[in-house]
């Protein structure tokens, strides 16, 4: 018996898909077909891959041509298939000819031409098509638009900012530039928000009552009021209104969460997570006054983020302690929150003109969480034990810090007309949100 084996991510299966099972089918009497999974993809470049790693091993075992299917999840793992399963030929499409010529040391490769005409991105794009709007005054609006070119079907139309000057070249011939708002919303399809929290509730309101997506830098709003008013309207124009952390679409901090609700170190005691920055505002510079948020903003919803997916928002008690750089108690310079629960406790130290090491640490009964500086953009956490033999690390791709991953993340929830996605819940949004509206309010706050 001939064996054959094949790979591929077989996104969207079209018909130049099942050609190619087909004709690797024809090489010989059984057929392997390895489907990729979703982290591996991401590792190879395929971020925008639309459809779950189960949809599409379903779908190709409803073209009843593969004896066999089995998962790609790592590099190497073809040479270890092709041993484990005795392959007698490895085939590929012609697009990766010489690529896999390695393999002919194990066993015979065969490149096949691929149908003309037809591939999944290309269908990935025309299914969906999305003019982005960039807002705000921040450079980092510069790093956003870079990474809208590695996601199909999104590209950025204009801009609103009063401080074009600081946006790279290709921010600043875009088609649309403007300090008016809604001459932006009249251009676009969807705007991603990194203006100053306090504009927040109004920017949103109105791009959704002219019938936009909204992909907002967190926090949401400063009122839970608001953000619940935003969430209804949202619902009730069909449109998506979406948290922007991009630390929740990093695949390691992905996997942390898997390992730790899986019970990897015990039960969870603590979280302790620390975000700072040594750059600070200039209170006597109106401009940047206006460009840069203070700690709490910036850093809050970060540092905020791993507490409330492992504990919870249900918090008993919540205490902060603030110390600002300016009499008027404007702009924070370093903020601690220590929050109390029924069985754990957290807290986080952010700050802007502070700096400190900018660690997440997890305990647990049998063990704990260590994740380096600059955990929020990690590619690599350990997990480490009593016996120092059991210690584990483990590393991920991160490209583009998890932005790309949360603009594909975007895209995908407006093509389907709902929030697809679980990396940020409602509740976790609402909760940060809280803890906004509770510092302003100065409750329970200790000023220093």
């Amino acid at each position: 018996m001939i064996k054959v084996i094949t790979y591929g991510t077989y996104d969207l299966l079209h018909y130049g898909h099942i050609r190619l099972l087909e004709r690797a089918k024809a090489l010989g009497d059984y057929l392997i077909v390895g489907v990729t999974a979703d982290d591996f993809d991401k590792v190879r470049g395929k971020i925008n891959v639309q459809q779950s790693l189960m949809e599409r091993v379903d779908a190709v075992r409803a073209t009843g041509i593969a004896d066999e299917i089995i998962i790609e999840e790592y590099e190497g793992q073809k040479i270890d298939d092709i041993k484990r399963y005795d392959i007698d030929i490895f085939t590929v499409g012609s697009d990766w000819i010489g690529q896999f010529d390695y393999l002919n040391e194990y066993c015979k490769v065969v490149y096949l031409e691929r149908t003309m005409g037809v591939s999944s991105s290309d269908i990935r794009e025309a299914r969906r098509s999305m003019s982005l709007g960039l807002v705000g005054d921040a450079a980092f609006l510069n790093k956003v638009a870079s990474e809208c070119g590695y996601v199909n079907g999104i590209h950025v139309a204009g801009i609103c900012t009063e401080s074009i000057e600081l946006m790279d070249e290709s921010i600043q011939s875009l088609p649309v530039i403007t300090s008016d708002y809604q001459e932006l919303l009249k251009t676009v399809d969807a705007v991603y928000l990194r203006s100053q929290p306090a504009e927040h509730y109004r920017q949103i309101r109105l791009a959704l009552e002219n019938g936009r997506h909204v992909l907002c830098e967190s926090p949401m709003t400063l009122s839970t009021d608001e953000y619940d008013e935003l969430r209804q309207l949202a619902a009730e124009k069909g449109l998506i209104l979406m948290e922007a952390i991009k630390t929740a679409y990093a695949t390691a901090y992905s996997r942390l969460l898997l390992l730790l609700k899986g019970g990897k170190i015990g039960d969870i005691v603590s979280v302790d997570a620390t975000c700072t920055s040594i750059s600070q505002i200039d209170t006597e510079d109106p401009a940047d006054v206006k460009r840069k948020w203070n700690g709490i903003h910036e850093w809050g919803p970060t540092a905020l983020l791993p507490i409330f997916h492992l504990l919870g928002t249900e918090y008993t008690e919540k205490r902060m302690v603030v110390r600002y750089q300016d009499e008027q108690k404007r702009h924070d310079s370093f903020v601690k929150i220590d929050f109390e629960y029924p069985s754990a406790v957290a807290s986080i130290k952010v700050g802007n003109g502070v700096k400190s090491e900018g660690e997440l640490i997890i305990s647990g009964t049998n063990g704990y969480v260590y994740v380096p500086a600059p955990w929020w953009k990690t590619d690599y956490f350990e997990i480490r034990y009593e016996d120092q033999g059991q210690n584990k690390r483990y590393f991920y791709q991160l490209d583009g810090e998890g932005i790309r991953y949360e603009l594909v993340a975007f895209a995908r929830a407006a093509e389907k007309g709902k929030d697809v996605t679980a990396n940020i819940g409602n509740d976790i949004t609402r909760a940060i949100v809280g803890v906004m509206e509770d510092f302003i309010r100065k409750q329970k706050v200790v000023l220093k």
